[in-house]
């Protein structure tokens, strides 16, 4: 009967990156007995392929290779939207406190010292993999409710993370890259009190900071477009189709004249709607109705970047 133990791992996967062959094999046979799938490179380049083609759950980083580092193979992992999200444990031997912090500068999640001993490396793992599982069924469970959510890290705009929802918009709004958009990190960068709204057609991409931790920053993302608007306004204001849509074209900043142009009638007919959205409202000017809309919708007035 084999002494192995059950494959309680099976279904994660290890890279481990180092140019020294005995430490690949002393790593991989500890990982394997723990029931991992393994995968190797020996290099930055081979590192970086791998963990782009086949995604694994977690990464071991040697620090010190020839070529192309640890720190340098972090930092492109970092930079790509489908790798930056793996925990990466770098593998050093390095311990004075500039490396360390160059460790986590790069964007390393941990960092074991050599020589390695196997009990820490599989108890590192194991903790990282669980804060990955509960991080993932939080997305999830943001996604399952309709919510769109990323995370950037404050200094630098970089994006960790995305629910597959934001994921998705994100790919809609901007051009398919994995640099933050510049829209984006221009408002990150500057006054964020107010959402940003990122417009493409009559739909718009609405990003609100929910939480500003030392560490990262989680944004909200809304989707809106002109119709789901108006309808809010027409069930929330109790006003018909073509007041709703008057007063959304307000709320926009538009003239009379614009909205004329928009609903296809003059700025006379436009005028006499917005009177009756004035009596219904109780209010006398356009600010005070555009004012008590965005309130009752629950929205700021946003900066707006189009696309």
């Amino acid at each position: 009967m084999s002494s192995k133990p059950p494959d309680r791992h099976a279904s994660h996967v290890v890279l481990i990156v180092d140019d020294v062959p005995e430490n690949l094999a002393v790593l991989h046979d500890a990982l394997d007995e723990a029931g991992f799938t393994v995968l190797v490179a020996n290099n930055g380049p081979a590192a970086l392929e791998r963990a782009r083609q086949l995604v694994p759950d977690i990464i071991l980083l040697d620090a010190m290779m020839p070529g192309m580092d640890g720190f340098e193979v972090c930092r492109h992992l970092r930079a790509s939207m489908v790798t930056r999200a793996i925990p990466i444990v770098f593998m050093t031997g390095l311990t004075e406190p500039e490396h360390v912090v160059a460790a986590f500068d790069a964007g390393g999640t941990d960092y074991v010292t050599k020589p390695v001993r196997q009990s820490e490396v599989l108890a590192r793992i194991g903790a990282h993999l669980q804060t990955a599982r509960l991080m993932n069924q939080a997305r999830s469970a943001l996604d399952a409710f309709g919510n769109a959510m990323l995370a950037v890290t404050p200094h630098n705009g970089r994006i960790v993370w995305q629910t597959p929802l934001a994921r998705q918009w994100m790919g809609q709004y901007f051009e398919p890259a994995d640099a933050t958009p510049p829209a984006l990190a221009a408002w990150l960068a500057g006054d964020r009190s107010a959402p940003l709204t990122v417009i493409r057609g009559a739909s718009r991409l609405v990003f609100t900071v929910a939480d500003q931790g030392s560490e990262q920053w989680m944004i909200v993302l809304r989707e809106e477009s002109d119709t789901a608007r108006v309808q809010a306004l027409m069930a929330l204001l109790k006003l018909t189709q073509r007041e709703s849509e008057v007063l959304h074209w307000v709320m926009m900043g538009k003239t009379n004249k614009d909205i004329g142009d928009i609903l296809g009638t003059s700025p006379r007919t436009v005028n006499k709607h917005l009177e009756h959205v004035f009596h219904k409202l109780g209010v006398e000017t356009r600010t005070a109705a555009a004012a008590l809309a965005l309130n009752r919708m629950r929205a700021g007035a946003p900066a707006v970047e189009t696309v």
